[in-house]
């Protein structure tokens, strides 16, 4: 198990590589992944919805009305879904990049953060930003004082 999903990791990382050089096809082919995989849901959800309620006038009009396989849903699903993990894609379009960091580095979401907690993070990243500041102002000086001509 460990061999194959090291596998498609590395593919992964190939695709993701390849597709980088490229931002407007690589944007088109996240876009189809994402609507095949959007769509497989929605008509596997409408297929099972309308065989749980056949007995039910009026509900179930649109998969029978339209003649798609039953097999049609659960194939694009499939297919968006491997385009999307090949590209790199899924993680980061259904949960987002901010929620997995949030989450290794075991902080809270931004949502439920207090006013305090975020003042204090504000502060701390202004403390941070001025002792980068002097730091540089003191390798200016020691640039200065080294680069002057001897006597």
């Amino acid at each position: 198990m460990k061999g194959l999903l090291y596998f498609f990791d590395m593919f992964e990382d190939r695709v993701r590589g390849r597709l980088s050089h490229y931002p407007i096809v690589y944007a088109v082919i996240g876009g189809v992944g994402t609507v095949l995989f959007w769509r497989g849901v929605w008509l596997t959800a409408d297929y099972i919805f309308e065989s749980l309620f056949a007995c039910m006038p009026r509900v179930c009009s649109t998969i029978n009305s339209l003649n798609i396989p039953w097999w049609d849903g659960p194939l694009s699903f499939l297919i968006g879904l491997v385009i999307l993990l090949a590209t790199g894609v899924f993680v980061s379009n259904f949960i987002g990049n901010e929620i997995i960091i949030t989450g290794l580095r075991g902080e809270k979401k931004l949502t439920e953060k207090t006013e305090q907690e975020e003042r204090f993070e504000v502060g701390a990243i202004k403390d941070i930003r001025e002792e980068v500041r002097k730091i540089a102002e003191q390798l200016d000086d020691l640039d200065r004082v080294s680069s002057k001509p001897k006597k």
